[in-house]
């Protein structure tokens, strides 16, 4: 359609062969290729110069107005692709993304505030591309080729307790005075689970035993704050509470498992300026 359009608009197939950067012999194929797939004639030919026929002057507008709209789709195409915008749909997990992701993405739509972040927490492992996320966080190993990772700062673990509760049982000093206290399990981890505690090369390893149980961080968290217990979860899901002295740090000269958290994306050849620069942006923030 383009060479047809350039012949009538230039006046020969030899000027539209340059203009086009190709053979004469070629534009003439295109416009006879255009005309066998019509099954009519758009040019009448003579040796001095061509004309259009009735169906060719219909068809040349129908051109000009399809290639039109195939120029405004690759200018919307080029804006899409220069400017971060658009919406950007992740996934990470419940506590990180709630009390971690949450804030740092409030600061990133305020850089970028044509871009709409839609944010699914969960714990489970997602498929990205059959359920249509761009980027996703994720806590432990990554063991899918298919997927682009950028390690993020670990994710430390923090043994806590409220003052109320410690004023009733007394402060632990060591891992294995833990033995004696009302330890809150993490269902997910296991109702025969431990908590491994290190300092230098030592080691102790201790059985979580406790009267509550429960399978969300935030609600075992609320168990703490009203002094039912002990409990070790993340730190991003405590420091807050630790900060403002509600809950009280146990033994941090002992350190607990760290997890690995990696921000992944699919193997996109050219990913958006949106997704780029939140990857950029958040591998600043969290690396």
């Amino acid at each position: 359609m383009a060479v047809f359009v350039r012949v009538v608009e230039k006046g020969s197939f030899a000027r539209a062969a340059e203009d086009s950067d190709m053979s004469t012999t070629m534009v003439a194929n295109h416009v006879r290729s255009l005309e066998e797939h019509l099954g009519a004639r758009l040019l009448e030919r003579t040796t001095r110069r061509h004309s259009l026929t009735e169906i060719g002057s219909v068809y040349l507008e129908r051109c000009r107005d399809v290639l039109s709209s195939v120029q405004a789709a690759d200018h919307v195409a080029e804006a899409l692709r220069a400017v971060p915008r658009g919406k950007l749909r992740m996934t990470a997990p419940v506590t990180y993304g709630a009390h971690r992701l949450v804030p740092l993405i409030g600061e990133y739509m305020a850089l970028f505030p044509e871009v709409q972040v839609e944010l699914v927490l969960n714990d489970r492992v997602v498929d990205m591309v059959e359920e249509g996320f761009e980027v996703a966080l994720r806590s432990g190993s990554i063991g899918n080729a298919n997927l682009v990772a950028r390690p993020l700062r670990p994710s430390s673990m923090l043994a806590v307790a409220s003052p109320a509760y410690l004023q009733r049982h007394g402060k632990p000093m060591h891992p294995a005075e833990l033995a004696g206290h009302n330890c809150l399990c993490f269902m997910p981890w296991g109702r025969d689970s431990s908590w491994r505690f290190s300092r230098g090369e030592e080691t102790v390893e201790l059985p979580v035993r406790g009267a509550f149980a429960c399978n969300n961080g935030q609600a075992l968290l609320t168990a703490a704050l009203h002094g039912i217990g002990v409990v070790v979860q993340a730190d991003v899901l405590l420091e807050d509470a630790i900060a403002s002295g509600k809950l009280v740090h146990l033994l941090p000269e002992w350190s607990l498992p760290t997890r690995s958290i990696h921000l992944v994306r699919t193997r996109d050849a050219r990913p958006t300026p949106k997704l780029r620069t939140f990857v950029d942006f958040l591998v600043q923030r969290l690396g």
